[in-house]
């Protein structure tokens, strides 16, 4: 079977097919706020491990991640098989994933560095093939620059609705009497089951554009080299670094700072927390719809400053009343909701120009390059913050008393560093030029680059959907 290429543009997905792409989003979305906020003080209050240990683990195993995620993105790029590229690795990456997930939320007391070391490395190594190949396979499904900002959209709020029911189980447990460890056991064994079952549903219904093996690709050295110093791509990745930072430095603190500080019970800081993420299924398609007004890079610079602002508020209010806290907080987390998915829309219109420049497809590299990014920043959240908080005499024990010395530290730890990270991940995108405009003729370049191949063998999609076709790209000019 083979097929001219389309005259009029590409065709937008239809919504049943970016709702059931979206759902491996709900476990790492889940993931994200289980492992950032309730795994490392599970760890040190419930299992004994200490501030230090944990710390230090974590910027272990995100020092040696490091190398992990551009070589996946190499390996990615060069895969072909004849159930797609992409597919392939979500197959791979469920079962890794599922393995660490056990093995972390149901370690036993008396761990130490080398187990959390080791299942961490293979926790992140899980993660970083199914969002890597989740956010290359979405941007190769849609080409268009606002179709693109759509799609990130419904991925971001279905990562903020898994958050959302793991947020749900701390708050349940306590209401049927579990105790807090339980309460985190629970969440690994609901992200457990859940893994398989998105996994399996994306890889039987997604279409998927398969590479037409035109030449052996050998990447060069070059080609890593221009990538890195590719001055949108830089400063998109440091955009990223900012981005993961500021966010992560808060949800590490997140618990002691609204328990020890702002005197919430854990249920109400659990149920505050929610509104935060509650508001991101909000935050995402509506911050995703503007970007569609007005671009991307000025609604990152908009929902950066804004969140900014929702922190300085939080560290106003009264302590202890929820009521006052509950619109600040679903603020910040509407705000923060267009961050990650500004950024990834931004890398996969960057991908196109690279492309154009290269004669080849980078884009799993772009993404693992910008995820190590990511990884790097996420280290230092924990990797600094906790280390910082017990060598000020923070105390992170159950039921441990600390002097206000401590807890004014914790306050400042906890608004101070956020606010200037994302801040500056804002800034990063300060006179950026790949607008829709651009994009567009950018596109139109590699669609009759593209159009040299029309006549390339065309595989049949395994979603099953009529008219839906394997399409081939990746043709070189």
């Amino acid at each position: 079977m083979t097929q001219d290429a389309p005259a009029a543009g590409p065709r937008p997905l239809s919504s049943p097919m970016v709702l059931s792409f979206s759902t491996v989003a709900l476990p790492l979305g889940a993931l994200a706020v289980a492992v950032a906020v309730y795994l490392p003080p599970y760890f040190a209050a419930h299992l004994g491990v200490s501030l230090t240990v944990i710390g230090t683990a974590w910027a272990v195993v995100r020092l040696l991640d490091i190398g992990v995620d551009p070589v996946l993105g190499l390996i990615m790029d060069r895969t072909r098989t004849k159930i797609g590229r992409y597919r392939v690795w979500m197959m791979i990456g469920g079962p890794i994933l599922m393995i660490a997930v056990y093995a972390l939320f149901e370690a036993p007391k008396g761990i130490g560095s080398a187990y959390l070391i080791v299942w961490l490395l293979i926790f992140y190594l899980g993660t970083s093939i199914l969002s890597l190949g989740h956010s290359a396979w979405a941007a190769t499904l849609a080409t268009e620059y606002h179709e693109r900002s759509r799609v990130f959209g419904v991925l971001a709020a279905a990562g903020v609705l898994g958050a959302v029911v793991v947020l749900l189980i701390p708050i349940a447990a306590g209401h049927i009497g579990w105790t807090d460890a339980q309460g985190v056991r629970a969440m690994g064994w609901f992200i457990l089951g859940m893994i398989p079952i998105v996994v399996a549903l994306v890889c039987l219904r997604t279409p998927e554009h398969i590479a037409k093996r035109t030449s052996i690709e050998n990447f060069q050295l070059k080609d890593y080299v221009g990538l890195i110093t590719k001055p949108d791509l830089l400063r998109l990745f440091l955009a990223q670094m900012a981005l993961t930072l500021g966010p992560g430095w808060m949800s590490a603190l997140y618990l002691f700072f609204f328990t020890d500080s702002r005197r919430f019970s854990p249920e109400q800081a659990s149920a505050l927390l929610l509104v935060y993420v509650i508001a991101g299924i909000v935050g995402a398609p509506l911050t995703a719809r503007l970007a569609m007004r007005f671009s991307k890079h000025r609604t990152l610079m908009v929902t950066t400053t804004s969140y900014s602002l929702g922190l300085i508020a939080l560290v106003l209010l009264p302590k202890g009343s929820v009521l006052a806290a509950l619109p600040v907080m679903f603020w910040c987390g509407f705000m923060a909701a267009g961050f990650d998915l500004m950024i990834r829309a931004m890398l996969a219109d960057v991908a196109d120009e690279v492309r154009l420049e290269q004669g080849q497809e980078q884009l799993s590299l772009i993404y693992a390059l910008n995820a190590l990014a990511a990884k790097i920043a996420s280290a230092f959240a924990i990797g600094l913050t906790f280390p910082l908080l017990a060598r000020l005499g923070y105390n992170a024990a159950a039921g441990a008393t600390n002097t206000p010395a401590a807890i004014h530290s914790l306050e400042m730890a906890y608004i101070i560093g956020p606010i200037v990270f994302v801040m500056l991940g804002g800034a990063c995108v300060i006179g950026w030029k790949l607008d829709a405009q651009k994009h567009a003729d950018i596109r139109r370049q590699l669609d009759e680059r593209d159009a040299v191949y029309a006549e390339a063998p065309i595989l049949e999609s395994l979603s099953g959907e009529p008219g839906i076709a394997v399409l081939a790209e990746d043709a070189k000019a």
